[in-house]
Formats: structure tokens, C-alpha cells, sequence
């Protein structure tokens, strides 16, 4: 017997300095902190979170990327133009952090991802979805 998949609990990214990340982040997005360590800081993402920690060694991402789900879509693209962040080609909305982390957004309502009536109000969030996400939710027998 094999375990399942039930979810991501955290991703951690690897910057070079930990406050630069995070009025990085937090210049593109309403952030609060759970905590802090010499190396590391982690941003809450309701029942989840984003660890930043020091020691980039990689070199640019390409293809792998990890995708923040956000209330607003537009705002962030707003944000990052106004910052002058390049939004990289192509039809989604992906950026390079300072340190080469490949970031796509996407849009709550547009896509299967959910989370329970429970964390969003704890979030202060009052989230719909639409007939297409609801669709894929669906087809998966994750949704009436």
C-alpha cells in the first residue's frame, strides 16, 4: 500500500538575503509572517506557507516553477509592471524573482485548487469559482 497525496504543505524557495526577499515579496503581495530564523522566514498562505531561506545555488529556472494562488490576478500583473518586474512570455502570468525562482499566478476562481468555507473565512476571503474550475472539481467527484 502506497500513501496519497493530499496536498502541499509548504514550498521553499533559496534567495540570497532574507530581508531583500522579503520586502521583495512583500512588495508584491499583502504577506504575514509566521516566523524567522537566521536562515530562513516563512509567510503564511492560510494553511499553508512559503519558507524563504538563504543560499541560492542554482542558476535560473527555466521550466521548473511553483504557482501562487492569488484573489487578483490583474492586481499582481499591475504590481509587477509598476515595480518593473518582466512578465516572462507566454499565456500565463510568470515572473523571475530577484534570485531566478520561476513564479506563476494564478487566479483563485479560475482553476480546481480550493480551500474549505473554514480557512477562507479564517483568511478574511470570500471566493467563488467559476463553471469551468467548478467543472474540473466535477469531473473528479471533489465537488456536487
Amino acid at each position: 500500500m502506497t500513501a496519497r497525496l493530499v496536498g502541499i504543505n509548504h514550498v521553499a524557495l533559496e534567495v540570497d538575503d532574507l530581508d531583500e526577499a522579503l520586502a521583495f515579496y512583500g512588495s508584491q503581495f499583502e504577506i504575514r509572517l509566521r516566523g524567522r530564523t537566521a536562515d530562513a522566514a516563512f509567510i503564511d498562505i492560510g494553511d499553508q506557507f512559503l519558507a524563504l531561506m538563504t543560499g541560492r545555488s542554482q542558476t535560473n529556472d527555466k521550466g521548473r516553477h511553483f504557482g501562487l494562488v492569488v484573489d487578483n490576478k490583474d492586481a499582481v500583473r499591475r504590481t509587477l509592471e509598476a515595480a518593473g518586474i518582466e512578465i516572462l512570455p507566454g499565456p500565463r502570468l510568470d515572473f523571475l524573482d530577484p534570485w531566478g525562482n520561476r513564479v506563476e499566478i494564478v487566479q483563485y476562481d479560475q482553476i480546481q485548487y480550493t480551500k474549505t468555507p473554514e480557512i477562507l473565512d479564517g483568511m478574511g476571503l470570500e471566493l467563488r469559482k467559476t463553471d469551468a474550475a467548478l467543472g474540473e472539481l466535477r469531473a473528479k467527484g471533489l465537488n456536487s
